[in-house]
Formats: structure tokens, C-alpha cells, sequence
């Protein structure tokens, strides 16, 4: 495929969508589904059956590991490394070399539109949800409710974000809050964040990539 650099490694029992772009020494393993208009980015690794929406963009050298799920319209910046092992060994007790049958992958999932900074980690199994944002060098460690901001290590919220991109500011009304760029407004209830504004998606309507 044109749209696939020559030194890119993908398996031919993986599936990738119309218009997506893979750039140099990338790799996409067996069974991984890669939705349409992605962009790959250069030594990224996707692994086996791991799920990629529509429209997402995996920058240099992140590193997604099986299971991972992402929806439609994920940022990964560079060199993001979600995890999939709950307690990493190389040996078993006895120092047998652990294979596949010696332990169970945990995933990441990425709700839809949210986005990953660079170098950060996200420690499965956890769940990023719609529109949140996570700092570049966070460390993830449980999950991102939708439209937060989070930062640190480990990764605390430190504020609300719309699909804009832009940290929103208080309203004018106690509990609401509003995009300074598209004038959107939210609310907070119960400590969850909801759009109150017709153009804004519902995080509960958002599914992830097919």
C-alpha cells in the first residue's frame, strides 16, 4: 500500500483502514485493527488484536500493548507506553522463562477524542475517558473520568477540558463550566462533568473503534 512506508512492519493478518498513514520502522502486529485516516508515527508499536478507532493520530515511538482499545479520534503522543502486565516478571518462581501462558494481559482503553501526552504511562488495567486529557510524563494509575485533566506522577486531576483541547473556566453559575474557545458550557454533578450545550457529544453515546 502507498500509504504504508517500506520499512514499516505489518503483519498481514492485521487490518488497516482506508487513508491510514504508517511511517518508518513502525510496527503493527497480528490481529490488530487500525481504523481509517490514522497516522502512525515513526518506531510507534501497535500489538496483537489491539483496537484503533478512526481518525487517531500515534505519534513516534509510543508504544500500545495488547489489549488496548482506542476510539474514534485518540491522541497518542510520543513515546506513550500503555502496559499490560499487573505484576511484570521475566521468570517464573522456579527461573523458568515465563511464556504466554504464565501470566494475563490487562489493557488500556482511550474513550473517544481523549488524548495522551508525551512520554506519559498508563498503568493497566485502566480507562481513559471521553475527551480527558493526560499531561505529557504522567503516570496513569487509575482510571481518567471524561473531560478531566490530569498530571503528575502518580496522576491527579487538576482540572476539566473540552473537546476543544482548551482547559475550560468556571461559569457563571455554580457547578458549570465553559470553553474559552467555543463557548460551550458544562456542569458538574456528583463530581462528573456533562455537556449542557446541544453541539457537545455525550460521553455515555461515545463507543469505542470498531
Amino acid at each position: 500500500m502507498d500509504n504504508i512506508n517500506a520499512t514499516a512492519d505489518v503483519d498481514a493478518n492485521a487490518q488497516i483502514g482506508t487513508g491510514t498513514l504508517i511511517w518508518h520502522l513502525a510496527q503493527v502486529r497480528e490481529d490488530a485493527v487500525v481504523g481509517a485516516n490514522c497516522v502512525i508515527g515513526r518506531g510507534a508499536y501497535i500489538g496483537p488484536g489491539v483496537r484503533v478507532g478512526n481518525n487517531c493520530k500515534i505519534q513516534n515511538h509510543a508504544l500500545v500493548y495488547e489489549p488496548a482499545v482506542l476510539g474514534h479520534g485518540v491522541f497518542v503522543g510520543p513515546a506513550v507506553v500503555f502496559t499490560n502486565d499487573t505484576y511484570p516478571r521475566a521468570v517464573n518462581p522456579d527461573g523458568s522463562l515465563k511464556n504466554a501462558e504464565d501470566w494475563n494481559p490487562v489493557g488500556v482503553e482511550v474513550s473517544e477524542g481523549a488524548a495522551i501526552g508525551a512520554r506519559a504511562v498508563c498503568i493497566a488495567p485502566v480507562r481513559i475517558g471521553a475527551w480527558a486529557t493526560v499531561a505529557a510524563g504522567a503516570v496513569v494509575t487509575r482510571d481518567v473520568p471524561a473531560y478531566a485533566v490530569v498530571a503528575g506522577v502518580p496522576a491527579r486531576q487538576v482540572g476539566w477540558v473540552g473537546p476543544a483541547g482548551h482547559p475550560l473556566v468556571p461559569g457563571s453559575s455554580d457547578g458549570e463550566w465553559t470553553c474559552p474557545l467555543t463557548g460551550a458550557l458544562f456542569r458538574v454533578h456528583d463530581g462528573a462533568l456533562a455537556p449542557i450545550s446541544e453541539h457537545v457529544s455525550d460521553p455515555a453515546a461515545l463507543t469505542f473503534g470498531d
